[in-house]
Formats: structure tokens, sequence, C-alpha cells
């Protein structure tokens, strides 16, 4: 399979058309193999309109959505970003210049991108997705839904820091946007998104008595 045909079709076809104009964004989606952030037996999927299998019931967003939620963040070359169940979109990222750390639950997902990531010169990090590492990040972004907003982190973002990820308290959900101020945090609908849940992030089901 011609993987950079693959991918032109993919940036023309699912990310131009849906407004993702950030021409440092696209040359950046024609420059990451896609191919590598899923299991081996799916590369041929990577380009499709599908949540691709990575690992340990993690899946790659569809490109339309990552792509959509990277163009809100604004990224600026130099800047710091946490990808929490993310590897594609820190991969991404950090072709746009970006240091990059991504951050997995479970190690048998960086068995699968972690030679992908190392290439790309970002870092891994395995630990629980309610914990994020570090402090005082510009950009945290989620491949994965989240059912009730991430409080923990966006206490991990600096001041003028943004996070992008999908909030999806049922079947279907809304990408947003949050930035941090010094008085709070603001949050910005983008568009309708239902990538998996999380399951690290749900809260368990409260019974009242």
């Amino acid at each position: 399979m011609d993987y950079a045909a693959a991918r032109k079709v993919m940036v023309d076809s699912q990310v131009r058309v849906n407004d993702v104009t950030d021409r440092t964004l696209q040359a950046a989606l024609m420059a990451v193999p896609r191919e590598r952030y899923c299991t081996p037996g799916q590369a041929f999927a990577a380009y499709g309109e599908v949540e691709v299998e990575i690992a340990a019931g993690r899946r790659l967003m569809q490109v339309r959505e990552v792509s959509k939620l990277i163009q809100a963040l604004d990224a600026r070359a130099g800047e710091t970003a946490l990808a929490i169940a993310g590897p594609y979109a820190a991969a991404v990222l950090a072709e746009m210049m970006i240091s990059v750390t991504a951050q997995e639950a479970e190690a048998a997902v960086f068995d699968v991108v972690g030679p992908a990531l190392a290439d790309a010169g970002v870092a891994s990090v395995v630990a629980p997705l309610t914990q994020p590492t570090g402090r005082d990040w510009d950009m945290i972004i989620s491949e994965g839904a989240v059912a009730v907003r991430p409080t923990a982190w966006l206490a991990a973002l600096r001041v003028g820091g943004r996070l992008a990820v999908v909030e999806r308290p049922g079947p279907s959900g809304r990408a947003v946007l949050y930035v941090k101020g010094r008085e709070g945090v603001s949050r910005r609908e983008l568009f309708d998104a239902a990538p998996p849940l999380l399951a690290e992030m749900t809260p368990a089901p409260a019974f009242a008595l």
C-alpha cells in the first residue's frame, strides 16, 4: 500500500473539506505515518474514516476530529503539550515543533506506538489517566472522550493553557476547548463527536437508596 498517497487522499477528503485550514497542521498530517500508530494488522485501515484499534482497548480518533481539535488549540512552535491517550495527536503536534509528552495508562499501547513516538521525539509516560504527569502545560489533548469535565487535567495547565477534548456524557458528545485564566476556566463547544469513552475517566454510577 502506498501510505504517502493515502495520506494525501486523507488530508484532501477528510481534513481540508472539514474546515481545517491551518497550513502547518495540514503539512504535519501529510508527514506523520498514521499507519505506525495502530496495531500492525490494522495498518491498512489507518487512513479510513474509522477508529482503528491500537491496543488494550485504545483506538485512534478519526482524523477529521483530531485535526479539528488540534486546530482549536492554536499551537505555537516551542510550546509544550501533554497528549493523554492520544499518541497520533502527540506525533502531529511534535511535527509542528511542539515539545510533547504522551501519557497512557497501559504499557501495551506503547508496545505498539512507542517506536514511532520515539522517532518523532515524543516522550512517553505510563501513568493513570486521572493523574496527568507534570504541570503548567501550554496544551493538553486527548483522542478519547470523557464523561465529565476533567478537572485534574485542567489543573495541570498553566494560566493561558488550553485543553481540547470530547465530552461525552451519553451516546453523543461535543468537542470542547477549555482555556485556563487567572480567575477561572472558559469553555467553548466546537463540534459533534463520539469517540470511545476512556474508562478511566468515567465515574462509577451512583446508586440512591
